[in-house]
């Protein structure tokens, strides 16, 4: 789990977020049995799921974790929004309207999206 604030709010130096509302979360999804760690500064997290430590990372707003992602992934990642009702997903190359209909465009990550949509709303939870 991302932090918020730059350094991870630095205990309370650079925004109290990760004090007063992500650690509980993170102990209360813990409670409930997920695995999750943090908040971690962002600036560091990327670092350790390259390093295999953790296989996915929530991110506290879209573009925090998009440089990270579009680099070490940029032909094969994909980006879950959470939260919604039905599974979305993102290639993260993005619209790619600089190619478009020129036959250039690599389809790894758009199908890796598609993908992953569709295995997340075969596994939906309903009620």
């Amino acid at each position: 789990m991302c932090g918020l604030n730059p350094h991870n709010g630095d205990n309370g130096n650079y925004g109290t977020e990760e004090i007063d509302i992500i650690e509980p979360g993170v102990a209360l999804a813990r409670s409930r049995g997920f695995k999750v760690d943090g908040p971690f500064p962002a600036d560091t997290i990327f670092v350790r799921a390259k390093n295999g430590h953790y296989d996915g990372i929530v991110t506290m707003y879209h573009d925090q974790g998009q440089i990270a992602m579009k680099l070490m992934g940029f032909e094969r990642g994909v980006t879950v929004q959470g939260g919604l009702p039905i599974p979305v997903t993102t290639p993260a190359h993005g619209t790619a309207y600089d190619i478009a209909g020129q036959g250039l465009a690599n389809v790894g990550a758009m199908k890796n999206a598609f993908d992953l949509a569709c295995r997340m709303g075969a596994n939906r939870r309903t009620g």
